[in-house]
């Protein structure tokens, strides 16, 4: 799916959409792991998720690291932990990222994702 329509059907979410697929989110006892593909420098920052996968935008260039930093911002903001608690552990130079999240149960982070259960 071309990104200009993933960024345009954002608004149009329906119940398959909202389904992440498995391996997505997984629960490692102390943390979390979350697979995303990022699409950096996108004219706004935005997270969907469209056939079982989460899909995240982000304004930022991929340049020195400013995507992944986005990234964990826009991810801690959204589930509402510290920044610190959000770290790519891998994928860093790949579109396709791994994300160690702490302090959030796994329940909280599909709530707060909208991948539904």
């Amino acid at each position: 799916m071309p990104w200009g329509s993933f960024l345009n059907r954002r608004s149009k979410q329906n119940s398959n959409m909202s389904k992440a697929g498995p391996g997505v989110l997984e629960d490692r006892g102390d943390h979390l792991l979350l697979r995303v593909r990022v699409q950096p420098k996108a004219s706004r920052n935005a997270f969907l998720v469209v056939e079982g996968r989460v899909r995240v935008a982000l304004t930022a260039p991929p340049v020195e690291g400013a995507a992944n930093k986005a990234l964990c911002v826009f991810l801690a903001k959204r589930m509402g932990v510290a920044k610190r608690c959000v770290t790519v552990v891998g994928g860093d130079k790949s579109r396709d990222k791994t994300l160690r999240i702490e302090e959030c149960s796994p329940s909280e982070a599909r709530n707060r994702l909208g991948l539904g259960t």
